[in-house]
């Protein structure tokens, strides 16, 4: 009778993923369009989305290009999170209650550069 329980024990996290996938697309247009304004004039790109379980909270992994001080950019979305959380709410109608947003600065690259530059020693 209970054969199947593991497809009702992932459908919490299936709809995360689709809800991750879909903030992060819809983010990573908004921060395009609206370059000068959020991201000082840099070349910033949304790497990853993670909602929490309860939906309200998503942490947005930004990587920063182009320019000398990546906090004082990742300092801007989050001084402009307000703005930019009112953008989403318009590319996303769908969700009743549109979550808070947390930007942080994805420093993976430089972690695995730091990581390659060790291997090539």
């Amino acid at each position: 009778a209970y054969a199947n329980i593991n497809y009702f024990c992932n459908m919490g996290t299936l709809r995360q993923q689709r809800l991750d996938s879909l903030i992060q697309r819809e983010l990573a247009k908004i921060l395009q369009q609206n370059a000068r304004e959020f991201t000082l004039g840099a070349m910033a790109s949304v790497t990853k989305a993670t909602i929490t379980s309860d939906l309200s909270l998503v942490r947005v992994y930004v990587s920063v290009f182009a320019h000398a001080e990546p906090d004082n950019v990742i300092a801007s979305l989050n001084d402009n999170k307000s703005q930019i959380r009112h953008l989403l709410v318009k590319a996303i109608s769908n969700l009743r209650k549109m979550p808070e947003l947390l930007f942080k600065l994805d420093d993976s690259l430089d972690y695995a550069e730091e990581i390659d530059s060790l291997l090539k020693k």
